[in-house]
């Protein structure tokens, strides 16, 4: 299907977007010709105000215990600005965790998940004394009850652990992003979860301090997380009615994240706002606290990606390929799941795209196709900038070094200045890791 011919919509914009009297985008008061001049292409770049924006909003909807889900996108710089606009941080590995608190993030502000902990990385989350571990299976509380009493006398209330629970939720979304059904590597069986309360009860220097679901990414429908929560508070009910030395005072449901972005001109997507009145409506006051891990939803449209345009390859009666200097290795999501996207000329925003091409990237591969179908205006030509909107998510995060392509550089821009965040790799850093 062909994107849409008509000017880029701003909705896929940052929210400090402005096009200029020449018309030409600036981004948090800086210009992409300025900012692909300065730092060259590929660039991502991220309104830092549509960022701190976005956390406001979700702690503002959610309350204090909401995370950021920092595998859609991360950095020390986005770390920090994360924790500094009052959220938690969502980290999924040893390499999450130790950049989190590099950029001075305190540990207990901290939640571990992961569906294959390794003991390394457990052992560095009792050292740290992360907020919370997200327990994903029952190998993983063996080897939680093998390090825990080593750090008992650090921690007087223990290690507070949570539960990842599978709820057998199917959402209408693509199959390698759903992670809420049956046949999932995620989470722990509902049949199985007071099997693993009892056993997290019997353990020396950790705590039951409540439980974690995840039904999948780019979820449209909200009301497909009041079945999620609903099926969380039986399970809290069911839980807290063990008996337990010193009880629950409180006990947290997080609903994790998953909320969709829109990524085309005739999407929208619920807010984050909608998303925890939606949830929230299903219960009552108790002690139950419940919280989301937002990510996507904080950063996808906050970021976008400068290309050089190099060749424009017109087959006549076939296509038209247009290429770019970057391509799949800095965003493999077209490649992984077919994702749309659509893109615009830096100098003529509002200009009207009728020409249909074929964007892609530099890459040995037929398969690298960043939009398989896109609009751009008739005039595009070499040299051009071609801007890329919405790849603020899993775009840099999931990029790799294909072809040894070097990563691109990535810039926050705010109130006119942009500041350097993750330097653009070199060719030397092609062999850093190399032993010869």
């Amino acid at each position: 299907m062909l994107a849409n011919s008509g000017p880029i919509s701003h909705h896929l914009l940052p929210m400090n977007a402005v096009v200029e009297e020449d018309g030409m985008l600036s981004v948090g008061g800086v210009r992409l010709d300025y900012l692909a001049h300065t730092f060259g292409t590929p660039l991502f770049v991220y309104d830092e105000g549509h960022l701190r924006n976005r956390c406001r909003e979700a702690l503002s909807a959610w309350g204090t215990g909401v995370a950021y889900a920092s595998k859609a996108f991360m950095c020390k710089a986005m770390a920090r600005l994360a924790y500094d606009e009052g959220m938690r941080i969502d980290v999924a590995s040893g390499g999450e965790m130790h950049v989190a608190v590099s950029a001075g993030v305190p540990p207990s502000r901290l939640i571990f998940h992961g569906n294959n902990k390794s003991e390394q990385e457990l052992l560095r989350a009792f050292e740290y004394g992360v907020g919370s571990i997200v327990v994903d299976s029952f190998d993983e509380l063996r080897r939680i009850a093998k390090i825990a009493p080593q750090f008992i006398d650090r921690r007087a209330s223990g290690q507070a652990l949570m539960l990842r629970i599978n709820p057998g939720i199917e959402a209408h979304t693509h199959e390698f992003v759903k992670t809420g059904q049956v046949d999932s590597k995620f989470g722990l069986s509902i049949s199985s979860i007071m099997e693993a309360v009892r056993a997290i009860n019997g353990m020396e220097g950790v705590f039951l301090s409540g439980m974690h679901s995840h039904i999948g990414s780019q979820i449209f429908n909200v009301h497909h997380f009041e079945e999620e929560i609903r099926m969380l508070v039986d399970l809290a009910d069911d839980i807290m009615a063990i008996p337990k030395e010193g009880g629950y005072d409180e006990f947290e449901l997080c609903v994790g994240g998953g909320l969709g972005v829109a990524y085309l001109s005739d999407e929208r997507a619920p807010s984050i706002t909608e998303w925890a009145e939606t949830v929230k409506a299903v219960i009552t006051p108790s002690r139950l606290h419940i919280t989301a891990e937002p990510g996507r939803a904080i950063v996808a449209t906050a970021g976008m990606t400068i290309y050089s345009v190099g060749t424009v390859k017109d087959i006549p009666g076939v296509r038209t390929y247009l290429s770019v200097d970057g391509g799949m290795s800095d965003n493999p999501r077209p490649v992984l799941y077919g994702s749309g996207y659509e893109a615009f000329i830096a100098r003529e925003v509002n200009a009207e795209r009728s020409r249909p091409v074929r964007v892609v990237g530099k890459h040995c591969e037929s398969g690298d196709i960043l939009i398989a179908d896109a609009r751009l205006p008739e005039d595009v030509s070499v040299d051009d900038l071609l801007v890329v909107p919405v790849t603020g998510a899993y775009g840099y995060s999931m990029a790799s070094n294909y072809n040894k392509v070097p990563r691109p550089p990535v810039v926050f821009v705010s109130s006119g200045d942009a500041r350097l965040v993750i330097r653009g790799e070199s060719l030397d850093d092609m062999c850093r890791l190399d032993v010869l």
